[in-house]
């Protein structure tokens, strides 16, 4: 266990150096095997060309580029300023409806997105300047739009729920039907959040205008492509009919269709599309690369046989490691990006989770939750960084003290995914 905790130590050391993470977790592993075989660097040589081999042919893994190539597609076509003027129709004259209808938009787009910063950051270009219009104050509009991104990585199709699902070989499409139900609570919670703000301060989300229900239905019109699109891939996935990378495929020829139909799609658009697809995936592949070379000399130590007679020795009910687990992730996420974290996280935690008795795709769920808290949780949550980059003339005092309450509904929502793994599990255990 030494080896290992002095690799996590060289880990931090790197990353308060500001080397990027996939550099950091690929030297480290690299190093760590080499010292583990007598400093001979030919095994570790050996690991570090199989890992990029064995993550560069890994069919299961194509289901990354498809899914960003799709969010890309339906990111060109204008789908989140439609997103937003639906469901803005429908629950913007209520207190607070366009704070609602910026979680309500957060969420389908983060259907077809799968970043909780890109959510983020779309969402402020395309939310905040209406709530600010209409009179909102900038704790409540920079508090949801925060909140409501990290709905990103949790409403499937989610690219962290497939790293993890690679990392732990867990069924991707029970990964994504896991997500489901949490993620409606989640924007539901997000709306109580909303509610109780303007209850507390009715200026703070002043009513906007009553929409006619042909207006309604007319802005509805704008979205019910993508929604098809979403319950063909999702469903197809669910119902057994295509696995995830066949469902990723669909999704990604649905939007590109959908993108042209608009006529959102120029030859440049086009190239910018895969270009920009292209990037995001390798950069997600360095980062992997790295994780699994780390994850490589964690198996070498023996850190997880070691942490599993630890928790063995102290005789605590196996609830209260899940609960301190999660508390590590939220004070992580409050300095490290999402998809690092868990990378960097889930070779430890999961060998002892699973010894605990506990269910990997429940894991998974609670992962991806208290990784969203972490995203939002002042005073370094990454979610925050990004609107105070994009709204540099909101304070930041402002931004914290507006996200508090939404980062009580994320905890009151992962106590209850904790108490009730059904909310979780029962879509997957309906699956083929």
């Amino acid at each position: 266990m030494t080896e290992a905790m002095v690799g996590l130590g060289i880990m931090l050391v790197l990353a308060l150096l500001r080397i990027p993470i996939a550099i950091s977790m690929g030297f480290v592993g690299f190093l760590g095997v080499a010292y583990m075989r007598d400093w001979n660097f030919a095994p570790a040589m050996a690991m570090v060309e199989t890992k990029v081999y064995e993550t560069g042919r890994n069919y299961t893994l194509s289901v990354i580029p498809l899914f960003i190539l799709m969010g890309n597609f339906v990111t060109r076509a204008g789908m989140s300023q439609e997103l937003f003027r639906a469901a803005n129709a429908f629950v913007g004259h209520l207190r607070g409806g366009l704070a609602m209808a910026t979680v309500v938009a957060c969420a389908g787009f983060g259907g077809i997105c799968g970043s909780s910063i890109a959510t983020a950051a779309t969402m402020s270009k395309v939310a905040y300047p209406s709530m600010r219009e209409l009179g909102y104050n900038d704790r409540l509009s920079t508090g949801v739009i925060a909140a409501g991104g990290t709905l990103g990585i949790l409403i499937p199709p989610s690219t962290l729920m497939v790293i993890y699902g690679v990392m732990t070989e867990t069924n991707i499409g029970k990964m994504f039907a896991a997500g489901f139900l949490p993620g409606v609570l989640a924007a539901f919670l997000l709306c109580l959040a909303v509610q109780w703000t303007v209850w507390m301060d009715p200026s703070s989300g002043p009513r906007g205008k009553r929409a006619s229900w042909g207006e309604r239905m007319r802005a509805a019109e704008g979205v019910w492509a993508v929604a098809l699109l979403f319950i063909i891939v999702m469903g197809g996935i669910y119902g057994g009919v295509f696995t995830a990378t066949e469902g990723a495929g669909i999704g990604a020829f649905g939007a590109f269709c959908i993108a042209l139909l608009r006529r959102a799609l120029s030859w440049r658009t086009l190239l910018d599309s895969l270009i920009e697809s292209g990037r995001t995936t390798a950069m997600l592949f360095v980062i992997l690369i790295g994780a699994l070379m780390f994850a490589e000399f964690i198996n070498y130590t023996t850190m997880p046989q070691d942490l599993k007679n630890f928790v063995t020795t102290l005789n605590v009910p196996p609830i209260m490691v899940i609960a301190a687990i999660c508390a590590i992730y939220v004070l992580l996420g409050t300095a490290m990006e999402e998809l690092s974290m868990i990378l960097l996280t889930v070779p430890v935690f999961f060998p002892l989770v699973v010894h605990l008795g506990f269910d990997p795709i429940w894991f998974g769920i609670l992962i991806v939750v208290v990784v969203e808290i972490g995203l939002i949780s002042p005073p370094v949550g990454m979610n925050l960084f990004v609107l105070n980059a994009l709204l540099p003339n909101v304070p930041t005092t402002t931004l914290f003290r507006g996200v508090l309450p939404f980062v009580v509904a994320d905890v009151i929502r992962l106590g209850l995914l904790i108490a009730f793994p059904a909310i979780s599990l029962w879509l997957p255990s309906m699956m083929r």
